[in-house]
């Protein structure tokens, strides 16, 4: 079954398309709904990255040279 992806928006009451697209009655239809982030969700994770870089490029991850770079 060929799929197509509509923007919509919820309006309170109802989904509605944000275009036009002709719909058949009672056609069968996939609802994909894009929960906005809470904040304190998003800061967790920036923290979490920030720690996992610092373990990565640490002050006792060595400087390499291009002398240490294999061809």
């Amino acid at each position: 079954m060929p799929t197509v992806t509509l923007r919509a928006h919820y309006d309170g009451e109802r989904i509605q398309l944000d275009e036009p697209f002709d719909l058949p009655p009672d056609v069968p239809l996939l609802v994909t709904v894009l929960v906005p982030e809470a904040d304190n969700d998003r800061e967790a994770w920036i923290a979490t990255g920030r720690q996992a870089l610092a373990r990565a490029y640490g002050n006792d991850e060595p400087e390499y040279t291009v002398a240490d770079v294999r061809r």
